[in-house]
C-alpha cells in the first residue's frame, strides 16, 4: 500500500475506486505513506512528520484529516480488515475444497502476501496489544474469520476433529503460527506454509 504501482500489487487490499473523492484520495495517500514508512523502519520509529512528508503534505495538513499516527493506523487496519471480510464472504458459493483453496490463497500466496506484508501486520498486532481501538478491531477481525471457519467446517466430515469451532479455532492458530514462523525463520518459505496450511485443513476437514 504504498504510493508506487508496485506496492499497491503486492497489498491489494485498499480500494482504487477511480470515483474516489479528494478527501479520500489524501486518506489513502496518508495510508500508503503510513504503510511504506512501517516497512521502512518500524511504527515505533515513524514519526508523524516522516508519514506527511511521504504523503507530499505537511504535518498541520495531515492533522487535518487524523488525530495522529495511532489514529491513521486504526482506521488502516479497519479498512483492510473490511476487504478482507468481504472477500471470504465472496467464497460462501464455492465447495468446501475450493473454499480452502481461495482462503489458503488468500493468506500464503495472495497478491501482496510477501515477508515484509507478514512483517508489517505483525507489527499492527503489536501495536493492538496496547490501543485499545486497533485490539478491538483485530478482535472483531478474528471472531469473524473463525465464524468463517465454523461455517465451513461444518460442511465437511471432520474425521480429526469433531467439532467445527474446535476445528476453526484450530485451524485459525496454525495460520497465526506460520505466518509468523515464515517472517521469523528463513528456512520456512511462504510455499512451504502454504503447503502445510493447506493439507492441514484439507485432513481436519475430512476431505
Amino acid at each position: 500500500m504504498l504510493a508506487s504501482d508496485n506496492a499497491q500489487k503486492r497489498t491489494g487490499f485498499l480500494s482504487q475506486s477511480k470515483n474516489m473523492s479528494r478527501g479520500d484520495k489524501r486518506r489513502k495517500a496518508i495510508f500508503e505513506a503510513l504503510h511504506s514508512c512501517i516497512l521502512n523502519k518500524g511504527y515505533a520509529k515513524t514519526t508523524l512528520a516522516e508519514v506527511a512528508e511521504s504523503a507530499g503534505m505537511s504535518p498541520s495538513h495531515l492533522l487535518y484529516y487524523f488525530k495522529g499516527k495511532e489514529a491513521i493506523l486504526e482506521d488502516y487496519f479497519q479498512n483492510i480488515a473490511l476487504q478482507i471480510l468481504e472477500r471470504i464472504a465472496s467464497y460462501k458459493e464455492h465447495s468446501p475444497e475450493e473454499q480452502i483453496e481461495l482462503w489458503t490463497e488468500l493468506f500464503f500466496a495472495g497478491a501482496g502476501i510477501t515477508k515484509s506484508e507478514i512483517g508489517f501486520m505483525l507489527e499492527c498486532f503489536g501495536v493492538a496489544v496496547n490501543d485499545k481501538v486497533l485490539r478491538k478491531e483485530k478482535a472483531e477481525l478474528d471472531i469473524q474469520c473463525k465464524e468463517y471457519l465454523t461455517n465451513l467446517f461444518s460442511e465437511t466430515p471432520r474425521d480429526k476433529i469433531s467439532n467445527p469451532k474446535d476445528c476453526a479455532e484450530v485451524c485459525y492458530a496454525m495460520l497465526i503460527g506460520l505466518r509468523s514462523a515464515v517472517y521469523f525463520d528463513d528456512n520456512l518459505t511462504l510455499a512451504d506454509a502454504r503447503r502445510l496450511y493447506n493439507n492441514a485443513m484439507i485432513s481436519m476437514a475430512g476431505l
